[in-house]
């Protein structure tokens, strides 16, 4: 293992998916683990060179957090994930909660003022439609399917009362 092949096993990773700071360490650590068993070596000796590289990724711009942050915020919206979900989700891929919070905060302020609340039920609409929960329900099990419905959504990290309005909404009319 030598310098070099770590930037070739970085740059392959970030090819192929976008990534954290952090998801692009652990990827890196993984590989070199991986290897060092198989040569019977000591992994721990490869961590300053695992460190240079991903200094040297997120100085040529190839890594970015708030960028990452930013993309796979408006991912998870689109798939309908709560503020909470979002939050939790992007700390495990390792983005600081410093970035989480600017990447939100940015999101808030795309949209106009009277909108910035409607960002949090668009995803419980898109949530919901993407688990038929609800009003996407068949209507000869919606009634018998309420209360599921509403623990899903709660789960999920939508507050009770937008768990309602969502599950009891009418199709015809906006929730």
């Amino acid at each position: 293992m030598s310098a070099p092949w770590l930037e070739r096993a970085a740059l392959h990773y970030l090819e192929r998916y976008s990534a954290s700071t952090e998801m692009l360490r652990r990827t890196l650590a993984r590989r070199v683990e991986k290897r060092a068993r198989l040569r019977g070596e000591d992994p721990a000796g490869f961590a300053e060179m695992i460190a240079a590289t991903v200094a040297r990724a997120v100085s040529a711009g190839l890594v970015d957090d708030a960028r990452f942050a930013d993309m796979r915020l408006a991912t998870l919206r689109r798939r309908g994930t709560s503020s909470r979900g979002v939050s939790a989700k992007l700390a495990a891929k390792g983005v600081p909660r410093d970035v989480v919070e600017a990447a939100m905060q940015a999101e808030r302020e795309a949209v106009p003022e009277e909108d910035a609340a409607a960002i949090e039920d668009q995803a419980a609409q898109a949530y919901a439609k993407r688990r038929r929960l609800g009003p996407y329900r068949r209507p000869d099990q919606r009634a018998a399917y309420r209360d599921r419905d509403l623990a899903a959504l709660a789960r999920a990290g939508f507050s009770y009362g937008l768990a309602r309005r969502v599950v009891d909404a009418d199709l015809d009319e906006p929730a």
